[in-house]
């Protein structure tokens, strides 16, 4: 063999006996897996703070979703109708806010205004890009633009209820002051109205009845006394009894004790926008700062599941 085969050969094979004996390098283990801890979000790239209310609204206004369940839902009451009037002790009132027999009186329907029959999704969403929350300066610039959509659905179950001879009563924490704007707002979404009387808004005075802050058991005695309620519509559980305690646990019990209404006397539209059901959640405490009330609903999170 030439000598520089040779040479060749025993290189080559020292190389094979070093490669041999050369640890393999052996990758760390991964680190186990940590459940995240619910923080508050970090200021977007632009350098404007995520507003609570983003997905809420977006859902609201460009989802299929939304319409469907409201309309699944104002389509179910229309086939509750005609039962309701037929049933003469039939009466969507909680016993303790009747303070008359209902018999004999004309029947009507009572409903929530706003996101239950008046979409007012472009204001929340001017809320959103401008980087505020709700008040009452902007509130009544909206209402006055008269700009409101009917909830989709809504129109449908007011004529079928008006058609059987229901008057419906809209109960509102809109100010008595921006009735003329709502009740145009109405009739211009097809909405019927029989007269200014059937507006009950904030502020409405009730006689013999103390009215604490916005709740609505003042206006509903005021509507059982003059009618046969068959049905009410809202977003919040205010809508339909008075809530005593704002607290989950408190709200929670009162839509137990009703849990056969809804549906059948009571139809809840959805709101995820805003509601007493968000400050149940810090406290009830508005002046405590954003970050505050955000961390305290992060804790309010079940990630145990």
């Amino acid at each position: 063999m030439p000598l520089r085969r040779t040479l060749t050969v025993s290189l080559f094979a020292a190389t094979l006996v070093l490669s041999a004996c050369r640890t393999t390098p052996i990758a760390p283990p991964p680190a186990p897996e940590v459940p995240a801890t619910p923080t508050a979000p970090p200021p977007a790239e632009n350098g404007a703070t995520p507003h609570d209310n983003l997905n809420a609204v977006v859902w609201m206004q460009r989802t299929a979703e939304y319409g469907a369940v409201t309309r699944t839902i104002y389509h179910a009451a229309i086939n509750r109708l005609d039962q309701a009037l037929k049933d003469r002790q039939w009466d969507a009132l909680v016993p303790g806010e009747r303070g008359n027999a209902a018999t004999g009186l004309p029947p009507a329907v009572v409903m929530d205004l706003d996101e239950t029959v008046l979409d007012n999704s472009p204001y929340q969403a001017r809320l959103i890009r401008d980087g505020q929350d709700y008040n009452e300066v902007t509130w009544d610039q909206w209402v006055a633009e008269e700009k409101a959509k009917a909830v989709p659905g809504v129109v449908e179950f007011a004529k079928a209820a008006s058609a059987r001879g229901v008057t419906l009563l809209y109960i509102s924490n809109r100010a008595t002051h921006l009735k003329d704007a709502t009740i145009a707002n109405l009739r211009a979404v097809g909405m019927p109205v029989k007269d200014d009387s059937v507006f009950l808004g904030l502020g409405t005075f009730v006689p013999d009845c103390e009215q604490n802050g916005s709740e609505k058991d003042c206006r509903r005695r005021l509507a059982g006394q003059q009618y046969r309620v068959l049905m009410q519509f809202g977003d919040q559980l205010g809508d339909f009894a008075q809530i005593v305690a704002n607290t989950p646990q408190a709200r929670a019990d009162l839509a137990g004790q009703y849990r056969d209404w809804f549906g059948e006397r009571w139809f809840m539209l959805p709101n995820p926008s805003y509601g007493s059901w968000e400050p149940a959640l810090f406290n009830n405490a508005w002046s405590q700062p954003a970050g505050t009330r955000r961390q305290m609903k992060l804790d309010e999170l079940d990630i145990a599941r």
